[in-house]
């Protein structure tokens, strides 16, 4: 049964790795850019930002068709050009999983860097610093505990995602069939001594990322 368990959990670690450095590099930068100024519609960006917490999984699935699709707005694109097609790939399932942990990525870098002492900025400005610089020096080593606590939070979001990732990428064994998946495929079987296993194994990593986290977030005495 173990055995069984390694390709898709495996499989689950690379898609939910790729798709968190995904949902980090776009979530600390847009989250740089709220945090630095108010400007119109900013509530709505927000919002929208936030959104796959809250929307539906098929939902966000079906987004990922309309965008990413083979008619897709972009996915199109990607297959004329490149010849490039996300759909029943592990690369779509990386898609998926970068979608839904993007706002916790996004949500935490925000307030992280937002609670970061605007004095400490302004002074490396007046030293001459530019703001990539004052964001790498000051802003970034400030707001690292919370932008850290949000992306292990993400990675173990991105882990457990189910329906965006069967939308997009399919369940296909050990082609798109990561541990979540695996373990419907195993109930669905009446397999349940394999689903079982499978989902002690991602309980485990997850509650280990949790209380990772959990220590991360702790005030410093």
């Amino acid at each position: 049964m173990l055995a069984a368990t390694l390709p898709p959990l495996l499989l689950t670690l690379k898609v939910a790795a790729l798709g968190t450095l995904l949902a980090l590099l776009a979530g600390v930068g847009l989250a740089r850019a709220m945090s630095l100024r108010a400007f119109p519609g900013r509530d709505w960006l927000d919002a929208a930002c936030t959104l796959p917490l809250v929307l539906p999984p098929t939902v966000l699935g079906y987004y990922l068709i309309v965008l990413l699709g083979r008619r897709g707005v972009f996915g199109a694109w990607l297959l004329e050009t490149f010849g490039v097609s996300l759909m029943f790939t592990w690369q779509g399932a990386v898609a998926a999983s970068a979608v839904v942990a993007f706002p916790l990525v996004y949500k935490s870098a925000r307030a992280a860097l937002e609670s970061v002492p605007r004095n400490c900025e302004n002074a490396a400005r007046t030293l001459g610093a530019g703001e990539l610089e004052v964001f790498l020096r000051v802003s970034l080593p400030l707001a690292l505990r919370g932008i850290l606590a949000g992306t292990m939070l993400a990675f173990a979001r991105a882990m457990g995602e189910f329906g965006a990732t069967l939308m997009i990428a399919g369940n296909l064994p050990g082609k798109t069939q990561t541990l979540s998946l695996a373990v419907y495929s195993a109930v669905q079987a009446g397999n349940d001594g394999q689903a079982n296993v499978m989902v002690l194994v991602i309980s485990v990593v997850c509650m280990a990322i949790l209380a990772a986290t959990s220590k991360l977030v702790k005030p410093k005495t």
